[in-house]
């Protein structure tokens, strides 16, 4: 339609609507409908920037898909009424908000066969039905213009919460014990959890294993074979990070190790924790699911 309103100078060249409406296959009464209404504010205009602002609100919500818009715009006005989500997508199409396609992420860690295992307690079942119940870790890496940054995390499986979080040049067993050390000074009430990891040395070590009794946390490992699946919902926190955070938005080769940490930790900090839209947790931020459920026991979070 805007086609013909410039060929035919907004409809006032009579003799060429019909050529072009033929030309195009729309009829010459949708035409007309367009110049009455071309001006008119679109229905969603209100929502469409709604949504732009949400995802001003945060360089990272710009990878929001239609299931976590419609999410945070039901969380953000809640008196309002929201279109459906199908209708959101129509209006994200539109207005150009999109997210970018996924990374496939490799696993780093390294199986010990030699070393003592534990068993696998959660058998592929990453929900919880409390906080401080089972939690997941691992580590991943990102390469730095002064070598990579390794970054571990204790993910709760409840509402996947970030409890500890730890960052060094190297991968070695101590990165692991301070994850579980941070995690125990934020949440003492991890006691008595459940932390679910891959077979890697470093939680094989001796170290990570005292450190996990020193806190009196259970310890629970892949099945025998290493089968990545066994911990798939970590991995899948570290893809969604990387997707969300870095992926076509920093060249982390050309940024220091010292401010790769600043940029991690306020993501899953600041970031992730408390502002995220998660999917999993009905739309919530993981800190907020938490509240409601220390708040629906009448217990301070």
């Amino acid at each position: 339609m805007r086609f013909i309103d410039i060929k035919t100078d907004g409809g006032t060249m009579k003799g060429k609507i019909t050529f072009y409406c033929d030309a195009l296959g729309v009829t010459r009464q949708g035409f007309y409908w367009y110049l009455k209404n071309r001006n008119a504010p679109r229905k969603y205009e209100g929502i469409a920037e709604k949504m732009r602002e949400i995802v001003a609100e945060d360089e990272c919500n710009d990878t929001y898909g239609r299931c976590r818009m419609h999410q945070a715009l039901k969380l953000k006005y809640p008196d309002e009424d929201i279109p459906s989500e199908r209708t959101v997508y129509r209006i994200m199409e539109e207005t150009g908000l999109g997210h970018r396609p996924n990374h496939k992420p490799n696993g780093i860690t390294k199986a010990d066969r030699n070393a003592r295992k534990s068993e696998d307690l959660l058998k592929r079942n990453f929900t919880a039905g409390k906080p401080l119940e089972k939690c997941i870790t691992d580590i991943t890496e990102i390469p730095a213009k002064d070598g990579k940054l390794y970054v571990s995390a204790v993910f709760d499986c409840y509402d996947l919460g970030v409890l500890g979080l730890a960052m060094a040049d190297n991968m070695k067993a101590d990165l692991c014990v301070s994850t579980i050390e941070n995690a125990h000074k934020a949440f003492p009430s991890i006691r008595g959890a459940i932390v679910h990891s891959d077979r890697g040395s470093q939680y094989t070590s001796v170290l990570y294993r005292e450190e996990l009794r020193r806190c009196g946390i259970v310890q629970s490992m892949n099945s025998d074979g290493g089968r990545c699946h066994d911990n798939a919902r970590c991995e899948a926190m570290w893809a969604r990070m990387k997707e969300e955070l870095l992926y076509g938005r920093y060249n982390t080769k050309q940024m220091s190790i010292e401010e790769l940490k600043t940029l991690i930790w306020r993501y899953f900090i600041v970031y992730w924790n408390t502002r995220r839209i998660c999917s999993s947790n009905g739309g919530l931020p993981p800190m907020l699911k938490r509240k409601q459920y220390y708040e629906s026991l009448g217990q301070a979070a």
